[in-house]
Parts: C-alpha cells; structure tokens; sequence
C-alpha cells in the first residue's frame, strides 16, 4: 500500500471511529429509556435490561454506520482542506479518483458490514430478543423473584416466596402484601403457578391460603377468607407479534412471500447498504471547501441530506406496504437515482470549467 493511502486511511478510519462512538453514546440514551420503559411497566423483566440494549443496538446499527460513515469522513476531508492538505495533494496530481482507493479501503468493508447487519443481523437479533422475552415472561426466576426475600413489584406492592421450582413457575409458600388506594390487601398462601390467558394476560393462581383485606388508616374495618384459589392479576407482558410478521422473518423468506407488508420489508433491509455507499461518495465533494472557509456549514449539510434519505426511505417502506408504490418500482427510484448522483458529482468534483472558443476570443 502506498504510503499516501496508508496515511488517507488511517485518517479515514480514525474519523469513523470517532464519530461512531459518539453516535453510539448518543443513541443508547434514546434506546435506554424505551428499554427501561418496557421494565418499569413490566412488560420486560428487569434481568434482560442489557441483553435487550445489545440487541436493540444490532437492529440499529444499520441507521447509525452509514451516518457515522458520512459524518466521519466529511469530517476528515474537511480537515485536509483545512490544513491546505488537499491543495497539496491537488499540486502534485491527485485527485478525486486517485482518492478512490483509500476511500472504497475504509467504504466497501463498512458497507458490508451495514449490508450484513440490515440482512441478517437486525432481524435475528429482533427474533432473539422477542424469543427472550416470551421465555422470560413465563419464568419468575427471571422476572426477578427469589426465593427467600422480599420482592417489590412494578405495579406496587412485596412479593415474598419461601421456595420456587427451576423452571420458575412453581411457587411454595407464597406472602404478597398490595395496597390499592385506602385499602391494604395481604394475601398468603400454601402454593402458587403462573398461567396465561391469551397472549399477553398473566396471572398468579395461589392455592390453599388466606386473604385479609382492610383499612390503610388504622380503623378496624378488616375482612379474613380463606380460599382454595385465588388469582392474582400480574402486569401484561409486552405486545406479541406473529411469527408471519415481516419484521420477524428471515430474509430468504421475505423473497418468497407475496405480501405487499414482506415485499416492503425486503426492500427496507435492502436499502440501507446502498444508501451507505451513495453517501459515502458523496462526502467528499460536500465536505470540498476553501482554506479559510468554516468547514461545519457543508457537513450540517451532509448531515440534512442523509436524514432526508433516511425519511424517503421510511416513507417509502409504508407506500410499498399501503400500495401506494408498484411492487416493479420497490424503492429503487430512491437509491438508483441516488447513486448515479453520487457517482456523476464524485467523479465531476474538482474539475476545471472550459470556457467555449468564441467566449475566450
């Protein structure tokens, strides 16, 4: 490798990695809340925070290189005109496609790796971690009930179990104290099971215990049964989704499938990897500035032009899927036209304008 390309790349890289980084602190606030969310509602267990954060982040990450990429070298290019870098490079014969080489270097692999996140990656983490959550919702031991101490549940209210199975849903000697408004509910029992009802419904069903009901305000109004079983509503757990969903299908089976729903979805894992490479050819025409000139005014709009790529991108996804769109047409009228774009305005970048013979005369 040239040294020029060595010292082009590693300034390429380092800009990527940079920027990456810093969009990757800044999403995992947004991605945080909706996870802590789910658990402070309890529709995830708490023991599956991190898991989910990981996986939330694999189904995002198709959105976040291809932006990290354009930023970061927009960025990098910026600066070498800024330091008169590129006038320099320009002085001694290199231009935009002797620059080909140390930009695909860092492009094609990043690419792939968007190609390979929005194909197969995001969708198997998004199958994972609705396989993980459907499994935890029907285990205790998960939704962070122990054995031997005392557990507040999300809804209000302590939860103590003196001995619960392996499989997490069978409970011995069961204390569970709600309040509810004015009045404190305080149930024990022998034994206690999870069931379902439905989907998303759960329950505790204890067995062979007592149920005292009575004032918060210390008056005497208290009420004593004894039941052979009782059920207690638990909080839902989150909304399911079929496993014809498109969003949970592999995408060997999107090409196969007729939907209009799995033909949008196809073409929304198959946009993200060619909207990275238009715009990574784009970055450096954009980023193109004089030595002097504040160099944020173009990557801000760099930064525009990819968010608008992104929202036709959605739109487009929910036209195929209403049939707003031909199925023939799919989004190729977003990316195709993009690249040639990029491809035209790459190669055109830092030419000189001929003057026509009868105007120089």
């Amino acid at each position: 490798m040239a040294k020029l390309d060595r010292y082009l790349l590693s300034d390429f890289l380092q800009s990527f990695l940079a920027t990456l980084i810093i969009l990757l602190v800044v999403s995992v606030g947004g991605v945080l809340v909706d996870v802590l969310g789910k658990v402070a509602d309890g529709r995830i267990p708490a023991g599956l925070l991190l898991s989910q954060l990981g996986l939330q982040f694999i189904v995002y990450l198709p959105i976040i290189l291809p932006l990290a990429l354009l930023l970061g070298m927009a960025l990098a290019i910026a600066r070498l005109y800024r330091d008169s870098e590129m006038a320099v490079l320009t002085g001694v014969g290199v231009g935009p496609k002797r620059l080909l080489r140390p930009i695909l270097m860092l492009v094609l692999p990043i690419v792939g790796l968007v190609a390979l996140c929005s194909l197969w990656l995001g969708p198997w983490a998004d199958r994972t971690a609705e396989q993980m959550v459907d499994d935890a919702s029907r285990s205790m031991v998960v939704a962070g009930l122990e054995p031997g101490k005392f557990t507040t549940l999300s809804g209000g209210g302590v939860v103590y179990l003196a001995s619960l199975s392996e499989d997490g849903t069978k409970m011995g000697q069961v204390f569970m104290q709600r309040q509810k408004d004015d009045r404190i509910d305080v149930v024990s029992a022998n034994s206690g099971s999870m069931f379902f009802e439905g989907e998303r419904q759960r329950f505790l069903r204890l067995e062979d215990g007592y149920r005292v009901e009575g004032p918060a305000n210390g008056e005497l109004d208290y009420r004593l049964m004894r039941y052979a079983s009782n059920e207690v509503a638990l909080p839902d757990r989150d909304e399911v989704r079929d496993k014809d969903d498109p969003e949970m299908m592999p995408t060997s089976q999107l090409f196969s499938d007729p939907r209009p729903e799995a033909k949008a979805q196809l073409h929304w894992r198959i946009t993200p990897p060619l909207l990275a490479f238009a715009f990574a050819l784009l970055a450096l025409p954009l980023a193109r500035s004089a030595p002097r000139q504040q160099r944020y005014g173009r990557i801000m709009m760099a930064f525009l032009a990819y968010m608008v790529g992104v929202n036709l991108s959605i739109l487009g996804r929910q036209w195929l899927a209403d049939g707003k769109v031909p199925m023939g047409l799919g989004m190729w009228w977003l990316t195709l036209p993009l690249l040639a774009f990029a491809l035209w305005l790459y190669f055109r970048d830092g030419r000189l304008v001929r003057r026509r013979a009868g105007a120089k005369a």
